[in-house]
């Protein structure tokens, strides 16, 4: 039975550490290099909705994630977000990408920022409100193009309308790179013949959303990266926290490492070109979470993990 211990704390320079560049840490994500543990800022706010110091904290955690060596962060004008437990419906709290610009502007260049357009107030977006998306985005996080945009889809049939403004406003010079979100095969397949997809962004993680397999394989052969949402929070979705398991919750026990951390690593061993975002409040949790790359599953972990489905 194998045991590897894992040592939460991190060191406190670059020089060392998690900064150190590990044989399967990194994906290209589409013309930059990220590490497979990114952040994501759907949590910032976690479930204190209050306090002066608030934004203050998130700030202080977004540059301690870019200090540990973290190059790749998911974001939506929409976050922080959250919702209580058994709902998939959430607030929005709208600041998170104030907040990074405050935090990291200047940017460092290797820093990846995803973000998402979509959702609204009022449903999904318009293909003719898209536009005014991107530029809202642009101007709240102070920049010329966005990294990555992903459309966040939610009950369409047909996406053509919709990435085909995206791919306008890419070939206008303000958006690098564009994925998709909460799409199958046929919907990722559509896009591909409009322009190019580096990322998907679909629920996935131990024994929820596994539906999203088959997309996950085909984004491998592709070399697109897979980013799954609610890789920790599971069923639970938009209440967040951890989902419990007591299979995780052994695993974990005898890694001497977080339920969080086993899932992540479980997340990670379903190829090279799938990417974790996972988000929180703490900077406890961060660090932690950014150490499951250190953990490594055996084949007994991994086939009690993937017999979880949903």
């Amino acid at each position: 039975m194998q045991n590897s211990q894992v040592n939460t704390s991190l060191p406190l320079n670059l020089s060392s550490g998690i900064a150190e560049r590990k044989p399967g840490e990194f994906w290209q994500l589409g013309d930059r290099a990220v590490r497979r543990i990114g952040f994501g800022t759907k949590r910032l706010a976690g479930r204190d909705l209050g306090g002066a110091d608030l934004q203050e904290r998130a700030v202080a955690l977004l540059r301690r994630a870019v200090e540990l060596g973290v190059n790749h962060l998911d974001t939506a004008a929409f976050y922080p977000s959250h919702g209580k437990a058994g709902e998939t419906s959430f607030e929005s709290l709208d600041w998170a990408n104030d907040v990074i610009r405050r935090a990291l502007a200047p940017y460092p260049e290797d820093l990846v920022i995803a973000t998402k357009v979509g959702p609204t107030n009022d449903g999904l977006a318009r293909p003719d409100q898209l536009p005014a998306l991107v530029e809202r985005d642009l101007r709240a996080l102070g920049v010329d193009a966005l990294d990555l945009v992903n459309l966040r889809q939610h009950g369409l049939t047909s996406i053509a309308e919709h990435f085909g403004v995206l791919a306008e406003l890419q070939a206008k010079g303000m958006i690098r790179h564009l994925g998709v979100s909460n799409v199958r095969v046929p919907l990722l397949q559509e896009a591909l013949e409009i322009a190019p997809v580096v990322a998907v962004q679909n629920r996935y993680s131990v024994g929820f959303g596994r539906t999203n397999d088959e997309i996950l394989g085909v984004c491998g052969e592709l070399g697109i990266a897979f980013v799954p949402f609610f890789a920790l929070a599971a069923a639970s979705r938009e209440a967040g926290g951890v989902a419990d398991s007591k299979a995780v919750q052994e695993i974990a026990d005898r890694h001497g490492a977080t339920a969080a951390q086993i899932r992540l690593a479980w997340t990670l061993s379903r190829g090279p070109h799938v990417l974790a975002i996972p988000g929180t409040s703490s900077q406890k949790h961060l660090e932690e979470n950014l150490m499951a790359g250190d953990i490594t599953l055996s084949p007994a972990d991994l086939a009690t993990l993937d017999a979880i489905v949903d």
